[in-house]
């Protein structure tokens, strides 16, 4: 994904920052739990097309964590 196109956009509902999760070609908006989806290199921004997030995702990951207890 072109890395000026992303520092455009923004969550069409809340207007924040958005990352972009190459692996599963999403932009993911954390504030709102949304997970909008990149087909063939173009951002769907809509959000009736966009996955909910589960709670884990909307978390941000922390330095060092591996996950165990």
């Amino acid at each position: 994904m072109d890395k000026e196109l992303l520092a455009m956009l923004v969550c069409p509902l809340c207007k924040g920052k958005l990352k972009y999760d190459r692996e599963a070609a999403e932009l993911l908006c954390r504030y709102d739990g949304l997970a909008y989806p990149v087909r063939d290199g173009i951002p769907v921004m809509l959000p009736d097309e966009a996955r909910q997030m589960d709670v884990d995702e909307k978390l941000p990951a922390s330095p060092g964590h591996d996950g165990e207890i």
